[in-house]
């Protein structure tokens, strides 16, 4: 099976491709803007906005993996999420058309349900609230009308949590760098809960859908359960490191308004700080979403949750890097 992947050199691209290279059923290419640092035999640089491009590269593939986004907050113009993230899967639709290949493995986001929704399924109504989020479910959208007129393609589509693992730089990394500094102040009661995904999991899952979901259109939210809260978290990073993790609970109200002191000085500094309102509120949220159709699918993660953060933990805060190579997310 050629299985082409599509901006597979950042942090979840590069897992997968760790995954299935040495698998001899399995003949992989990687098409990205940038060269991969471990798996550059099998990257070629091209643009998933680039029609001709895509036309050209994708010859031969009986599976594309679309993990090409732009992701980040911070994007200008706004128009490049745009230009990606539902450009690019016009692009590649045509491009797998005109060579054959019927099947489309799709990373899509929980962003698509907006902010501070009740545990959302694969069937709640979508009300994205960033540029991000609106890409993506447009992205799908356009996906969902190409299979009304394709329908014997195999489409799947991962609707992933918050992606954590070792060598990401992103808010999971941040919040437990903050707790195993010891320096962590608590906002909040803490028992909200968090859904994550450890990339270790989403990874396997995608070869499991490779495997078994070769045909119909299957739309998963991916989330390892249980959840854990954030009192629960802290209590499981102060058991892996061993270490003593302050329990002091300050109460909303004064992280609130801490993070709005944070908030001036980022303005007077015109600089990004690593602390603001939105941050504190984001912490202090429930940010659950239903994964019953992935857990009920038949597939088995390799790892628990509390596996992958005590593995990510590990990896970044005990033992010695033998390199310094980071992904940076959101």
């Amino acid at each position: 099976m050629k299985i082409t992947f599509i901006g597979a050199s950042g942090f979840v691209g590069t897992r997968l491709l760790e995954l299935l290279h040495d698998n001899s059923e399995y003949e992989l290419k990687n098409i990205d803007l940038q060269p991969s640092h471990f798996f550059n035999d099998y990257t070629v640089i091209g643009d998933v906005r680039n029609q001709a491009c895509l036309d050209k590269e994708l010859a031969g593939s009986d599976l594309v993996v679309l993990l090409a986004a732009q992701h980040r907050d911070d994007v200008s113009p706004v128009s490049l999420y745009y230009d990606t993230n539902v450009g690019g899967m016009e692009k590649t639709l045509r491009a797998m058309e005109k060579n054959g290949c019927k099947r489309i493995i799709f990373f899509s986001s929980v962003a698509v349900y907006g902010l501070n929704k009740n545990n959302p399924d694969e069937d709640y109504s979508k009300d994205p609230f960033n540029h991000y989020g609106k890409s993506k479910w447009q992205a799908e959208q356009v996906l969902q009308e190409w299979h009304k007129a394709h329908s014997d393609w195999n489409v799947n589509i991962i609707r992933p949590t918050v992606i954590f693992g070792e060598r990401n730089r992103g808010n999971v990394y941040n919040l437990l760098k903050q707790i195993s500094s010891g320096k962590f102040l608590m906002v909040g009661k803490g028992n909200n809960k968090k859904s994550m995904a450890y990339v270790g999991n989403i990874v396997a899952f995608v070869e499991f859908l490779i495997r078994t979901y070769t045909s119909g259109y299957n739309i998963f939210n991916y989330v390892d359960k249980p959840d854990f809260t954030m009192n629960e978290l802290i209590a499981h990073v102060s058991r892996v490191l061993d270490k003593h993790i302050p329990a002091i609970h300050f109460p909303l109200w004064l992280g609130m308004l801490g993070g709005y002191c944070f908030d001036a000085l980022a303005w007077i500094m015109r600089k990004k700080l690593t602390i603001s309102s939105v941050r504190v509120k984001k912490f202090c949220a429930t940010t659950e979403f239903d994964a019953s159709k992935m857990l009920n699918s038949g597939f088995k993660a390799p790892y628990t949750l509390g596996e992958g953060l005590a593995k990510t933990l590990e990896f970044e805060f005990v033992h010695t890097r033998a390199d310094d190579i980071t992904f940076k997310s959101e």
